[in-house]
């Protein structure tokens, strides 16, 4: 039973930048995909990122290209969001989730507890 756990997340000012972690355990996640997804509040869950088994691709809401890059450490177990140059409306509940190898709109398994971001000044 694969267990997700998001950290990362906090309070910081448009331009900014964050790195949420999403560390695995009671499995690996060298098999598995990683996504990242967010929900603000009064609206729908959206699917923000995701990367493949093995890292070799990668996919990414229009709203975040060239903004977020998402990373894998199957070593560390772990799967990185870095976010730059944030955005008011990045403000989120962000969730890791993971479904097996290849990323789908659906296929999610597993589920973090999420971390909150929030970018005001």
């Amino acid at each position: 039973q694969l267990q997700l756990v998001e950290s990362g997340g906090g309070l910081v000012q448009p331009g900014g930048s964050l790195r949420l972690s999403c560390a695995a355990s009671g499995s690996t996640i060298d098999y598995y995909a990683i996504g990242w997804l967010r929900q603000a509040p009064g609206k729908e869950r959206e699917g923000v990122s995701c990367i493949s088994e093995g890292g070799r691709s990668t996919n990414y809401a229009d709203s975040v290209k060239g903004r977020f890059t998402i990373s894998r450490d199957n070593a560390k177990n772990t799967v990185y969001l870095q976010m730059n140059n944030l955005k008011p409306e990045d403000t989120a509940d962000y969730y890791c989730a993971a479904q097996d190898e290849i990323c789908t709109d659906n296929g999610w398994t597993y589920w973090g507890q999420g971390t909150q971001v929030t970018v005001s000044s």
